[in-house]
């Protein structure tokens, strides 16, 4: 028997329609489950099939981080193939250790896909659909996805960013383990929207990488923080052009997409104008931890 579930996130609503057994698989959807939703509130629907693999030609192939979707199940082993079918709708496969997952098939706007799944790593396909969809169906609506961890203090939130291996998540524990009256937001995938009075407000997620932290909670975002692994512990701010940057980097999206290129630009360039950047140069000890507190919360 086929159901239909809806879930919220970052204030974006969506549903997810698949047989019964679909949803005891989706455990980390839970503490974001709302009902009573009408069709016109609805920002984009996945439908979970299993069936034929679509033909579609590929236009990029891109491995572990580089598109930044479906983060929390990446690493070493992980590839999504971007492409179109002949009626250019856009297709996304999902492998991991050379074995495809699933095919995610879009509508060209993105607010409808069906994640067609082979029966091999049904839950990885099934969560990395709804990351591309909730990424791609939002851009133009002053909302990204991250690849950060995010912790909440004295009412704000602070991300830390950088590429896999640089200690976003152990930056995080140092915070906790050290600064009193921190708490886990998200450790890999948080969602940052800017609402409708320009502020920027940091969400937790379903999706948070090897950390099982799923809450469904939200602040305001009060820094952000580039770190890098060096033998000392640095800080400075970072203005205009290289606060973009930093950015961008961590920011899932299908840039190619000029649409979706332009969504995410409005973002990133009002969360660089308005939101206080910083680079962490840093030892994974307290006193990294103590000297990066002290500059985002002044």
């Amino acid at each position: 028997m086929r159901e239909t579930r809806y879930y919220k996130v970052a204030g974006h609503q969506f549903c997810i329609s698949g047989e019964a057994e679909v949803f005891p698989l989706m455990s980390n959807y839970e503490p974001f489950y709302c009902d009573n939703i009408s069709a016109h509130e609805i920002t984009f629907a996945l439908s979970v099939e299993s069936g034929e693999a679509p033909e579609y030609t590929e236009e990029l192939r891109q491995e572990d981080e580089s598109l930044r979707v479906g983060e929390h199940n990446s690493g070493l082993g992980q590839e999504i193939i971007c492409g179109k079918t002949a009626n250019d709708m856009p297709v996304f496969e999902f492998r991991w250790w050379k074995q495809t997952a699933g095919y995610l098939v879009c509508a060209p706007d993105y607010n409808e896909g069906q994640i067609i799944t082979t029966g091999r790593y049904t839950k990885m396909a099934i969560d990395n659909a709804l990351m591309v969809l909730f990424a791609l169906a939002t851009a133009n609506k002053g909302t990204v996805l991250f690849h950060a961890a995010v912790v909440s203090h004295k009412g704000k939130g602070y991300m830390f960013l950088g590429p896999s291996g640089t200690g976003k998540s152990t930056h995080a524990r140092l915070w906790l383990n050290y600064i009193e009256g921190t708490s886990l937001m998200n450790d890999d995938n948080p969602v940052v929207r800017i609402d409708d009075d320009g502020l920027a407000v940091v969400y937790g997620s379903p999706w948070s990488g090897k950390t099982p932290c799923y809450r469904n909670v939200h602040c305001p975002l009060g820094g952000i923080v580039m770190l890098s692994q060096a033998p000392y512990n640095k800080i400075h701010r970072l203005n205009g052009i290289h606060a973009y940057v930093v950015l961008v980097s961590s920011i899932s999206g299908k840039r190619w997409d000029t649409k979706i290129a332009d969504g995410l630009h409005q973002t990133e360039n009002a969360l660089a104008s308005e939101v206080p950047t910083w680079h962490l140069e840093c030892l994974p000890d307290k006193e990294a931890a103590q000297m990066c507190m002290s500059a985002v919360t002044s």
